[in-house]
């Protein structure tokens, strides 16, 4: 298994590049939340013969605050080296990142095929109350070109929940668009993310946003949970 983080300055150039396409970093609506900021690391190298599986996402995937080898993604890669399974791992997390910064950058992320492509996007959008019909036409937006990329990558999609700040309605149906996206293109879901860690302190940093080593490793088992079956 290899593990790669993509370029601190390609993602950063595009992290630019997103916030000039009205993309925010999360601390907009969210103080004490991470700066946009990329996982480091160096790019991808020449083909191993391996399959190829992507986490696409923001801080949380990024590991925001955590070791890169303590957050969820890269404990996976872990569990996949330990298993010896025929795949490399890459993290293409961005602290701060948007649907719309997401969906602006994944061309570039997939000059290179992928076998599975695991999409966590959206709680940025949700904690600065965005409209959900542009978070909808963004993920979707994101689908689409992986589907045209990577015509046989298996999607997953991260399902994302937030506290009831912009109303319980908003949170109800921000909850509720993952399920949607995911029955309307086929996707297999990860029903939310944060399951077991999302709202408890002992599990989150400081900001109460972003998970402690402790809490990627719940969240990685989650994770697992749904990825076992399609690696093998």
């Amino acid at each position: 298994m290899k593990f790669l983080n993509l370029s601190l300055a390609a993602l950063l150039g595009l992290a630019l590049a997103a916030c000039n396409s009205n993309s925010t970093p999360e601390t907009a609506k969210a103080p004490g939340a991470a700066p946009a900021t990329a996982a480091t690391s160096t790019p991808p190298g020449p083909a191993t013969g391996k399959k190829r599986l992507l986490f696409f996402g923001n801080s949380l995937t990024a590991g925001y605050g955590v070791e890169p080898e303590q957050a969820f993604a890269g404990l996976i890669g872990q569990k996949i080296d330990s298993l010896q399974l025929p795949y490399e791992v890459i993290n293409a997390g961005l602290s701060g990142e948007t649907t719309a910064g997401g969906r602006s950058r994944v061309g570039w992320i997939l000059k290179q095929p992928v076998d599975v492509f695991v999409l966590e996007l959206g709680g940025n959008d949700g904690l600065r109350g965005l409209p959900l019909s542009a978070t909808r036409e963004n993920l979707q937006g994101i689908i689409d070109t992986v589907r045209r990329r990577s015509p046989g990558a298996q999607i997953v999609l991260a399902g994302m929940q937030i506290p009831p700040n912009m109303g319980q309605a908003y949170a109800k149906d921000f909850k509720a668009l993952y399920q949607e996206m995911a029955t309307k293109n086929h996707l297999v879901l990860i029903p939310f993310l944060l399951e077991g860690v999302g709202g408890d302190r002992t599990l989150n940093q400081a900001d109460g946003i972003h998970p402690t080593p402790a809490g990627h490793r719940i969240v990685a088992r989650t994770v697992w949970a749904v990825l076992q079956p399609l690696l093998r």
